[in-house]
């Protein structure tokens, strides 16, 4: 990476493909970006395709849900980019573990469990990203500091044999508006996007429906969320939901 790199950077968690790749593309038009996830050669693949296409990238294999391991990755970003770095866009897009089981059939570790990669990756994620976007002096850049907690439907409405994952995401909201409401005075935008639908990935191909659009594509997920970091502070989105056209909500 250029040594003169910009010291304002864009940071990804879960930028594994799909979704996670989409909004690191989406942002290295304006920003470098930094990847987080736990698997390095999928992080390099996408940096490498960044790299390629004009952009800049940087991916760093992390444990979210560990606090040790997410303030080891923000030394290394401070080594790369300068103990004065500042983030202009927080993205936690780490996906919850979604397993449908008989509540009767559940054991108490295992519902637990829901809340690491969920509330517990987020806070660890929030906690060391924040006071790198608060600007001291008060002053507004191009773009106000963005955190944004990517959700699901459950964050909304729990189905039958989803009592964890929907206690993970209703979590996960419930954190995003307690921070909307002590950070954005300070200038931050904090957001949460639901996510109603299935997501256009090779993962879910085999998945109905099968029609065209009506599964949502990952890269306008990653529009949505840049039109959420360019809203001046005048007018702050809290929650956005997306949906394809046929999902029945």
């Amino acid at each position: 990476m250029p040594a003169s790199l910009s010291k304002t950077i864009a940071l990804i968690a879960g930028a594994g493909p799909g979704t996670g790749a989409a909004i690191s593309r989406r942002f290295a038009k304006a920003y470098p970006v930094v990847l987080l996830a736990r698997n390095q050669e999928t992080l390099d693949s996408i940096a490498k395709d960044i790299n390629q296409n004009g952009g800049s990238a940087i991916g760093f294999a992390t444990d979210a849900t560990s606090s040790s391991s997410m303030n080891e990755t923000f030394s290394k970003i401070e080594e790369k980019f300068g103990p004065d770095f500042r983030i202009a866009a927080a993205i936690y897009n780490v996906a919850a573990r979604f397993q449908k089981s008989p509540f009767l059939e559940q054991n108490l570790d295992d519902f637990m469990k829901q809340l690491d990669p969920t509330i517990k990756g987020a806070f660890n994620f929030a906690q060391a990203a924040l006071p790198r976007m608060i600007n001291p002096s008060g002053a507004a850049g191009e773009h106000p500091p963005t955190l944004i907690f990517t959700g699901a439907t459950a964050a909304l409405k729990a189905g039958s044999g989803l009592s964890a994952f929907a206690m993970s995401k209703f979590g996960i909201r419930a954190m995003s508006q307690s921070l909307a409401r002590e950070f954005g005075p300070q200038g931050v935008h904090v957001s949460h996007a639901v996510i109603d639908g299935l997501i256009d990935t090779e993962a879910t191909k085999a998945y109905p429906p099968h029609e065209p659009d009506a599964k949502i594509a990952p890269d306008q997920i990653a529009e949505s969320y840049w039109y959420l970091h360019t809203q001046p502070r005048s007018a702050f989105t809290q929650e956005l939901d997306l949906r394809p056209f046929s999902e029945t909500w």
